[in-house]
């Protein structure tokens, strides 16, 4: 079972149809039994940080996505709460990646939407046959720092972390559910792991 979690964001039908289109069956739930027995368990997300993590505390769902052991994915707001801290809110996050969410400053189009490349790319495991000249689609005015944890980078204003992971957590800021045939290898990397 592949568990999308439920919380104070939207996007989640967007994932839901995505994982359907590749042939994934997906259930979404705020229950952390289901999300402790799921084999995935993918946060998506389209919000903001504050009051999602105020979600989150509120139900000790902080807890439970802290203990998970099965793969993780975090998209775009999923990959911002699950670094240390972030600017939006002035919001302790879930801790999971050592980096800070800032906003992109001034000076340029902000948000960052639309298509873009990366400018580094790692061989990590979700981002099998993936190449830095690969396009995906992002919407977000707030980035995660480059870090140890960080395995892809995407220059726009400045370079940011694009993709991350430690251990059995991953994380996209951008939207591999919109970003086409190139996204769902993405998502079908993670969910083959």
């Amino acid at each position: 079972m592949i568990a999308i979690l439920k919380y104070s964001s939207g996007n989640i039908k967007s994932v839901s149809t995505a994982l359907d289109r590749i042939g994934y069956r997906s259930i979404v739930t705020d229950n952390p039994v289901e999300l402790m027995s799921a084999k995935k368990v993918i946060i998506p997300g389209v919000g903001e940080a504050r009051s999602a993590m105020l979600f989150l505390k509120e139900r000790r769902l902080d807890k439970v996505i802290r203990s998970l052991s099965q793969p993780v994915l975090g998209i775009c707001l999923g990959l911002q709460l699950m670094t240390r801290y972030s600017e939006e809110g002035d919001t302790d996050c879930l801790g999971i990646f050592d980096s800070i969410v800032r906003r992109l400053p001034a000076g340029d189009k902000v948000p960052h939407m639309g298509w873009n490349n990366f400018s580094r790319l790692s061989d990590a495991t979700i981002l099998k046959g993936i190449k830095a000249e690969d396009n995906f689609y992002f919407v977000h005015s707030y980035y995660a720092e480059i870090s140890s944890m960080t395995t892809a980078v995407c220059d726009y204003i400045l370079p940011f972390s694009a993709a991350m992971q430690k251990d059995n957590f991953y994380a996209t800021q951008f939207h591999p559910e919109k970003s086409g045939e190139i996204g769902e290898r993405i998502l079908k990397n993670f969910l083959e792991l």
